[in-house]
């Protein structure tokens, strides 16, 4: 059996064979299956010990490889665990995929307390919840076995004598059992709890309980501080189990929803009998077995239609319809809730994979990088191989052993690529923080089972990739021809050669375009005018409401405060506003013009700031006309009003604004404007100026709540910080001072997204600027090796070095120019997409293409340059005399 299975016969045959000699067909399929494994064991260690072997002989295409193949795989290994932990990561609790996800869509007529145009959102108004929960509970064959809401709260919670803002989240009754999720100390919130007549408890997360507490057991039975409010300690999580709310978000404290009044007070987030409630919860519910998600929308989409609309407010305007179409009616729906919160998930889900592709693309480089390389070399095994055949072995044999030696190479940089993954993983958090769009905050890169199995697979992949063509094109041959031919004569560079050479070229320029125009578009977003002076600005936030400050007494602690501040070395002016500037945050509201009615007017609506009377001149924004706020300007004096240029051409055109009243329609508050100031960003860089009416802070008692303070300093602004911390500190030790740094770093923290965008494009721009250079330069150096004797003859015949030098350096050049017209094309065929993402500069902007082409084809010339050198420095006479 072993003499047929050594002649190369298949297992059919040997098996067949073994039968007419022995009989029993049992007995020989069994030793033929035995002799076969390991005889196919033998083989395969057989090509491993031959492959490394020639591995060995050739230690600078080895170590050229394998580090190339590093860097790919490392690249797309560290995107791949970016992926896995903001985009696939499950929840881990006890059969996540039973977890459903509600939310609902609307025709945009459909209105929530007043405001319409909600088309889709994950949130719910407690009434609606409530109502929901009442329709499973009556249904006997609900196809779900729990219904549960949760959602996040800020909260100001005092640990010893340091107080701080934090995350935390206010759940329903049946959330830890509809998670199935246990405690690692004491226990969680049941539906006793989370009663209004309850006692208000609290679970705090593990990692707080470590760090406020240090691990204490004996917190259990505690009070917890939460906005001046006691709560019992009556439970710690495990330390896997941060919720299930937005992937950036880890609650280090949970209440129950019946216990968020005593945070908010009037301004719960349940409503008050003046006020309704908002849509803030999300919901979750957990299936029964065999149900599905649709099942369990429609058992609960009529209860909440009924709900929705019945809590619709009414119209506001004769343009507003009296009855909702069917059409526009709410309607519920429902997804997997494995993952937690969606809604980040799906922001952050284009940039995370837009910048895949582009590792994916370094990594399709890199193997065709090392195809041109096995190329060659199989060039120059061009006799072992041809020899090999000859003697009997079989072209599948050889390709499986030249297939072997590329998967030893990519295993050597799959193993090589997880180091430079860790690496890369390090590199991605610190040139990423919150604001950038890539990664969220607290997110964790672990090169986990899946992280690790996508790493084997792609170096498996890679191998076959780069190596299949090679084999399969070394293994064609004509042998009485191979073995006739001169060493010098054979292996001119192959079509697949050059074709892998435009492309490297190609996708090269690609990523140079993209690089180019966010590096433009970075540059333009940092020389935006924002209408005020941002130098020498250091921006904090105080939230006295949770500190139990309100009305008189908030007015007397601002002022207190500013009275110190003031004061204060190195203080040229200190101010505030109730929104930041340059921070994506806006707060608007609809109005009223002269004359209009509040049931026939258009819709008119402005962004809003409230200020103290020395803002404008604090943050030196010019004052045009009229008169600015003053300190006498409070709650018993005439509603007054500033406006910006852009406020006075939309909602005026044709008049002075000076003078005129405007009326907030949801507080039904008339204000007169008293003054005009210039135009300054509000949201951020990209958007337009829009129009902006500032109120006096003392006017403005119901909104008087957390504050942006901002101080013009003399110096560094930040080298006041501690001073700053230090005044409030003696105030009020409860007060946690927050978000304190200079107006330039909130400034450029909002073009973050960008300019780590330009940087990483950049980056693998340039390593595959690199990666074509090379492939290049040894696509002809191979070549130019190989026709040594056509040179030689040349020379003989009268060419001169300079002519020969040209030659390679135009055979190279086509082959970039190619790739160049290749590029263009398909860059212009991807503009369309990033233009979104583009500021001050066209995705088909010339300057751009031009210097992108410029620098390649100058990268280009120069790879070709040395190859042609050594060409032209051939000595025909030796040359020859070798042959």
């Amino acid at each position: 059996m072993r003499e047929w299975m050594e002649r190369g016969e298949s297992r059919a045959a040997a098996e067949a064979a073994a039968r007419r000699e022995f009989g029993n067909a049992d007995l020989v399929r069994e030793v033929t299956r035995d002799q076969w494994g390991w005889q196919w064991l033998e083989r395969l260690l057989q090509d491993t010990r031959y492959g490394l072997r020639q591995l060995r002989r050739n230690p600078g295409f080895t170590l050229t490889a394998v580090l190339t193949l590093a860097l790919g795989i490392g690249a797309n290994t560290a995107l791949f665990s970016v992926v896995d932990s903001v985009l696939l990561k499950t929840l881990p609790v006890n059969e996540p995929e039973r977890l459903t996800l509600f939310e609902w869509r609307a025709g945009p007529s459909f209105r929530t307390s007043g405001m319409s145009g909600y088309e889709e959102t994950s949130l719910f108004r407690h009434e609606v919840f409530a109502r929901m929960r009442q329709a499973h509970a009556a249904a006997p064959d609900s196809p779900l076995s729990d219904f549960f809401a949760f959602a996040p709260i800020e909260v100001t919670v005092v640990v010893g004598d340091q107080a701080e803002v934090i995350t935390g989240q206010a759940v329903s009754g049946g959330y830890y059992n509809g998670l199935r999720v246990q405690p690692v100390l004491g226990r969680t919130i049941t539906d006793e709890d989370d009663q209004p007549s309850a006692a208000p408890v609290v679970v705090l997360s593990h990692q707080f309980w470590q760090e406020r507490f240090s691990a204490n057991p004996a917190v259990i039975g505690q009070p917890l501080k939460l906005n001046q409010q006691s709560f019992t300690i009556i439970g710690v999580t495990s330390p896997a189990f941060n919720g299930a709310l937005q992937v950036s978000m880890r609650p280090a404290v949970t209440i129950a929803i019946a216990s968020e009044p005593l945070l908010n007070g009037e301004n719960s987030l349940l409503g008050t009998a003046t006020n309704p409630g908002l849509w803030w919860l999300n919901l979750m519910g957990r299936l029964k077995p065999g149900a599905t998600h649709e099942q369990a929308r429609a058992s609960l989409n009529g209860a909440f239609q009924a709900v929705a609309l019945e809590i619709m407010p009414p119209p506001r305007g004769d343009n507003e319809p009296a009855q909702l179409d069917p059409k526009e009616h709410p309607r519920l729906r429902a997804e997997s809730g494995s993952r937690g919160m969606l809604d980040e998930r799906r922001e952050y889900a284009p940039t995370i994979y837009g910048l895949f592709i582009v590792v994916a693309l370094v990594l399709l480089l890199a193997c065709a990088n090392i195809a041109n390389l096995l190329l060659a070399r199989a060039a120059s095994r061009n006799a072992e191989i041809s020899i090999r055949l000859a003697a009997g072995a079989g072209r599948g044999r050889l390709i499986r052993q030249l297939l072997n030696e590329s998967l030893l190479l990519a295993s050597c940089g799959g193993v090589l690529g997880v180091l430079f993954a860790l690496w890369g993983n390090s590199a991605l958090l610190a040139l990423t923080d919150k604001d950038t769009g890539l990664l969220p905050s607290h997110v964790d890169l672990n090169l986990n089972w899946r992280v690790l199995a996508f790493t084997l697979a792609i170096s498996l992949l890679t191998g076959v990739l780069f190596g299949l063509a090679p084999a399969w094109r070394a293994t064609r041959r004509d042998l009485a021809a191979s073995l006739k031919q001169s060493r010098r004569t054979i292996g001119a560079v192959s079509r697949l050669s050059k074709g892998l050479i435009v492309a490297q070229v190609a996708l090269s320029l690609l990523l140079l375009i993209g690089a180019g125009v966010f590096l433009r578009t970075l540059h333009n977003l940092q020389r935006v005018n924002l209408g005020f002076n941002q130098d020498n600005l250091l921006v904090f936030r105080l939230q006295p409401a949770q500190g139990g400050y309100e009305d008189k007494r908030l007015v007397r602690f601002y002022q207190e405060l500013f009275a110190r501040l003031d004061e204060l070395p190195g203080v040229r002016a200190a101010t505030f506003g109730r929104k930041p500037l340059i921070a994506r945050d806006n707060w608007a509201n609809g109005i009223l013009l002269p004359g209009e009615d509040e049931m026939t007017a258009t819709a008119h609506s402005t962004s809003r700031q409230m200020v103290r009377e020395n803002y404008f001149a604090a943050l030196e924004i010019p004052f045009l006309r009229g008169r600015n706020f003053t300190a006498q300007d409070d709650a018993n004096a005439p509603q007054v009003a500033i406006v910006n240029q852009t406020f006075a051409h939309k909602f005026f055109p044709d008049d002075d604004v000076l003078g005129k009243r405007v009326t907030f329609r949801q507080a039904k508050r008339r204000v007169e404007i008293v003054g005009v100031v210039a135009d300054t960003k509000y949201h951020s860089q990209r958007r337009d100026i829009v129009p902006l009416l500032y109120t006096p802070w003392q006017q403005e008692g119901e909104f008087m709540g957390a504050m942006y303070f901002t101080l013009r300093t003399a110096g560094e602004p930040t080298a006041l910080a501690a001073t700053v911390l230090q005044i409030v500190r003696e105030l009020d030790n409860n007060l946690p001072v927050t978000e304190l740094s200079s107006q330039s770093a909130r400034s450029q923290a909002t073009i973050g997204q960008e300019r780590l965008s330009a940087r990483l494009l950049s980056f693998f721009g340039t390593l595959a600027l690199l990666l074509a250079a090379i492939g290049l330069s040894g696509v002809l150096a191979y070549s130019v090796n190989q026709r040594t004797r056509e040179f030689s003859v040349r020379l003989a015949l009268g060419a001169t070095p300079g002519g020969i030098q040209k030659l390679v350096v135009r055979e190279g050049m086509t082959l970039a120019a190619t790739g160049l017209a290749l590029g263009a094309a398909g860059a212009l065929a991807l503009s369309r997409f990033l233009q979104a993402l583009l500021y001050g500069v066209g995705s088909l902007d010339p300057l751009t293409y031009a210097a992108a082409a410029s620098v390649l084809i100058a990268v280009a010339v120069a790879a070709c340059w040395l190859p042609a050198r050594r060409a032209a420095r051939v000595d025909p006479m030796v040359a020859l005399r070798h042959e």
